[in-house]
């Protein structure tokens, strides 16, 4: 699976274009009043306004898997990344072989940069907004994960990720290039102690050969 294009809310538009420009680097496509979109890598993802709804999501971004160190200063150097188990700051999935990082941007939202050992995606050029290779993750909040599953597998044929187990609060859909995190209502999201929510989110994704659509109202 691979997400082409994901669209979020923000409730200060001019403020989310700054970060994602100055921090991250990413180029804006297109703005106007009430949207703005930029290119990160091989997704395109876009911020609509929004007013007093204080959306909060946990999306990932890929990164050259010999790039993680590099990347991590480069982040470090313009905001500040999480602690995930004090002093560490640097998640090591083992069961996915993957390192990853997170902070947050100008919404509160929580940010991954992820560098994945299973893909061939090393590069030799110096790290910045360019390097980055797509979104890769996108946290998806319901009352009930395993009925949110079941909805996924039968609308799109999404099954569970093979390097992650199911459990009743967490379920993670999809392949190595492209997840769904499901996750229940009111869990930290992780390595915060943020609860989740869900809101307006929309995703297009090519899911073995297809492109498809997925929106969630709230």
């Amino acid at each position: 699976m691979k997400i082409l294009e994901l669209e979020l809310l923000s409730d200060d538009v001019s403020k989310t274009e700054a970060f994602y420009n100055q921090v991250l680097g990413l180029e804006t496509l297109y703005r106007d009043n009430s949207s703005v979109s930029f290119r990160a890598g091989a997704t395109k993802l876009t911020f609509h306004s929004s007013k007093n709804v204080k959306p909060v999501y946990h999306f990932a971004f890929d990164v050259p898997n010999n790039k993680l160190l590099e990347a991590f200063s480069w982040i470090e150097s313009k905001t500040a990344i999480m602690y995930v188990i004090p002093p560490d700051k640097i998640a090591d999935f083992y069961n996915w072989n993957a390192k990853s990082f997170y902070f947050y941007d100008n919404n509160g939202n929580i940010l991954e940069f992820i560098a994945r050992n299973d893909l061939d995606n090393a590069s030799e050029k110096s790290f910045d907004g360019k390097s980055i290779l797509s979104v890769s993750e996108i946290g998806l909040v319901s009352k009930n994960v395993t009925a949110q599953c079941d909805e996924l597998f039968e609308k799109y044929g999404l099954t569970p990720y093979s390097k992650q187990p199911k459990l009743p609060k967490f379920i993670v859909l999809g392949t190595v290039t492209g997840l769904f995190i499901l996750v229940e209502e009111n869990r930290d999201w992780y390595p915060t102690y943020k609860k989740s929510k869900s809101f307006w989110t929309k995703v297009v994704f090519n899911h073995e050969g297809e492109t498809r659509v997925l929106e969630v109202s709230k």
